[in-house]
């Protein structure tokens, strides 16, 4: 009787064991982060609209003058992108240039963050169906790419920027040159 009561018990058992290994990679996955593939890589061709009326859009022939910037994805609906806002203004300042890709957002909400938030950016594109953003690899908003003279990406900082993350996107911007 105690091996008939065995057999009955195994495949629930080895269920629960199946369950439990499935909801530890749900609730505890190995990786947070979805990185870009095109790291070391041309950035996609693209041209997008001014995100504002009277500023530049952005494209990829911007990226190829010779000078490494920071390439910022970001949303006026992002709460994270307002608290990255400090960083970047700072970014600016230390003589780094930022430009932007506006995601899902309407040119009026984009002027209001901006006006609320600070507005490090030299250009900023429009891109109304993240189009480019998924070429780009990204995986949400806010993310930054820094992109070396000749329009390859040679860097990727997912999520919001910090105070810590300052010197290491100057450093990268640095050595992008």
């Amino acid at each position: 009787m105690g091996m008939r009561r065995l057999i009955l018990w195994a495949p629930l058992a080895l269920f629960l064991v199946f369950a439990g290994l499935f909801a530890s990679g749900l609730i505890r996955p190995s990786s947070s982060t979805i990185r870009s593939k095109l790291i070391g890589q041309p950035l996609p061709e693209f041209a997008l609209p001014a995100a504002l009326p009277g500023r530049p859009g952005l494209s990829r022939a911007s990226f190829t003058t010779g000078k490494p910037r920071l390439l910022n994805i970001f949303a006026s609906w992002c709460v994270p992108c307002a608290a990255e806002s400090p960083q970047l203004l700072q970014l600016r300042d230390a003589g780094v240039p930022i430009e932007a890709i506006a995601i899902r957002d309407r040119s009026e909400d984009v002027a209001r963050f901006l006006q609320r938030w600070g507005d490090p950016y030299a250009a900023i594109g429009s891109d109304r169906d993240s189009a480019v953003q998924l070429a780009l690899g990204s995986s949400g908003v806010p993310e930054t790419f820094v992109i070396d003279g000749r329009g390859i990406i040679r860097h990727q900082h997912i999520g919001d920027i910090r105070a810590e993350d300052v010197p290491a996107l100057i450093s990268a911007v640095q050595a992008a040159q």
